[in-house]
């Protein structure tokens, strides 16, 4: 302690006066004999005047501290001092410069007074301290040499100086781990992290930029503190990891090269940054697969999937968006991506539609052909069970004649070939139902679901005809036709015939809910100058007018 000056003079000093008059809290090292340290100084007289500083040469002070390198007084008066901590020492002639002094600097007999602020601490055997600030909870992997790496990180001295710091650039450090592109501090410090993790890495100076210090911005001799965040990280030679979050315990088939998926997802960066997603659009992505149509990477990543499997996608840049990276800063360059996959379903242009009989009755004789007209129910959903339309919301059946194009393609298919009281699943692919446009209600490429169960059936008759005979027409049909023979036939003699043939089974109308409309349209059909009434010239059978076209055609 400095002596008070009440107690008038003490006399000469026999050891180091040391006033430790700036300790800080934290101290987690303490100057020991052998050390080397950095630290700067203000050197004075007893009146105040300066004779040397480290400030005014701008360069701190290296050493080892204890081993003699130094005035005996300032190798006593360091030891002990933690970084940044503060001292004043009053060091007396015979541990200073003693009675030579220093020519034209330093008188002899001199006591010299020091304000003295450590720096930097740092010893020859020292290692790598590596401190886990925090750690995400799932870690598949860790970094390894020849990795590359993406991190941000803050440097400073030991002092707690800034000398650098990613963030202030606004992007991440990206370069390899173990090739020598780094100092080997932080070449050894990065080994081990997972991404997401926070390390702070004390590295010293040997391990860091040594005697030479880097620029203006790391001195020589310098411990450098960094406090890295891993953002992602990935090997060159790494391939596309898959990771099955639920795979369906039915799963009849898987995608393969050319099929057509539809799938929803989120992508992320390795730290968890939302760079794009599906769900946002409410529509999912639409693609081929195996075709180049997507990044490498997800093409490969959706090879073998099921109809609802969810699986997430872990892609490496080189399979990704590379160097460059997309999306206007979205997804930085050589950055991992990771894609959360939820597929609702996929098919192949070539595929046809899949018929599952999910009960047919015995003594099934009689099944549904082309131009039969049918009634049934049916309930129709996407692949993965979002209900799109039911005829059970309706008061009747539906109702149709198959191939009139009144359906789609694919439930047209499947309703045929069946029983009265037959029930069927149809997956029905796209290119059979409502196509890349969709319908009202049905998303474009959609493959649909039917449950169907035929209620009856009514035999068709050809396509273009209203009505067939059984066996021959009569030869004098006109005169038949003709009730009351006045040499005209209107529209209610028109309909008593027909009805009359049908009820004796003479001939069929084509199946219809309404059979006054298909009379109807018949009439039309035969009354050429729609002047109410039939008459012989304009009467005329199906199968004469189409020869007559055959002849018209020749």
């Amino acid at each position: 302690v400095l002596g008070a000056p009440a107690l008038g003079d003490p006399g000469p000093l026999e050891d180091v006066v040391i006033d430790r008059y700036y300790i800080p809290k934290i101290c987690l090292r303490e100057a020991q004999m052998g050390d080397f340290i950095r630290y700067h100084y203000n050197g004075t007289f007893k009146d105040g005047k300066k004779f040397d500083s480290s400030y005014d040469r701008g360069a701190t002070v290296a050493g080892v501290v204890g081993v003699g390198r130094l005035i005996t007084g300032m190798d006593r008066g360091l030891q002990g001092m933690c970084v940044n901590e503060r001292r004043h020492l009053i060091v007396p002639p015979h541990l200073g410069y003693g009675s030579i002094g220093v020519a034209g600097l330093i008188p002899p007999d001199a006591t010299l007074y020091f304000d003295v602020v450590m720096l930097d601490i740092w010893n020859k055997n020292d290692k790598l301290q590596i401190t886990t600030l925090s750690k995400p909870e799932r870690c598949n992997r860790t970094v390894e040499n020849s990795d590359f790496v993406r991190y941000h990180f803050n440097g400073t001295l030991l002092d707690g100086t800034p000398f650098d710091s990613s963030y202030s650039k606004g992007s991440t450090y990206d370069t390899y781990v173990g090739n020598g592109w780094l100092i080997k501090g932080m070449d050894q410090g990065l080994l081990g992290m997972c991404a997401g993790e926070r390390r702070s890495i004390i590295i010293p100076p040997f391990l860091a930029y040594g005697e030479k210090g880097y620029g203006t911005v790391i001195p020589p001799q310098a411990s450098l503190v960094f406090s890295v965040l891993l953002v992602d990280f990935h090997n060159p030679k790494d391939g596309v990891f898959l990771e099955h979050l639920e795979v369906p315990e039915s799963c009849k088939r898987r995608a393969v090269t050319g099929d057509f998926v539809r799938y929803h997802y989120n992508g992320t960066l390795m730290d968890g940054t939302l760079f794009d997603s599906s769900y946002s659009r409410n529509e999912t992505y639409n693609t081929y697969i195996g075709k180049g149509y997507i990044i490498p990477g997800m093409d490969q990543g959706l090879q073998g999937v099921c109809v609802g499997e969810q699986r997430r996608v872990v892609i490496p840049p080189h399979l990704a968006y590379g160097e460059n990276g997309a999306g206007k800063h979205k997804i930085p360059g050589s950055a991992v991506l990771i894609f959360d996959v939820h597929v609702i379903d996929f098919h192949n242009p070539a595929d046809p539609v899949e018929i599952e009989t999910v009960f047919r009755p015995e003594g099934c004789n009689v099944t549904t052909r082309h131009r039969d007209f049918v009634r049934y129910h049916y309930n129709c959903s996407l692949l993965d069970g979002t209900r799109l339309f039911s005829s059970h919301d309706y008061e009747k059946p539906q109702e149709v004649t198959l191939g009139a194009n009144k359906v789609i393609e694919g439930l047209n298919s499947g309703l045929l070939d069946m029983c009265a009281g037959e029930r069927r699943v149809l997956i029905v692919p796209p290119h059979l139902g409502h196509g890349e446009s969709g319908a009202r209600g049905v998303p474009g490429s959609a493959v649909l679901r039917f449950e169907v169960e035929l209620i009856s059936m009514e035999e068709g008759v050809p396509e273009g005809y209203l009505f067939i005979w059984h066996g021959e027409p009569p030869a004098n049909l006109y005169e038949q036709m003709d009730l009351n023979k006045d040499g005209g036939i209107p529209a209610d003699e028109f309909s008593t015939f027909i009805k009359t043939q049908v009820a004796e089974g003479k001939g069929r109308l084509m199946p219809s809910s309404d059979p006054e409309k298909v009379i109807a349209d018949m009439f039309r059909n035969q009354d050429r100058n729609q002047d109410g009434k039939i008459t012989p010239d304009e009467l005329k059978l199906k199968s004469d007018e189409d020869q007559e076209k055959i002849h018209e055609e020749l």
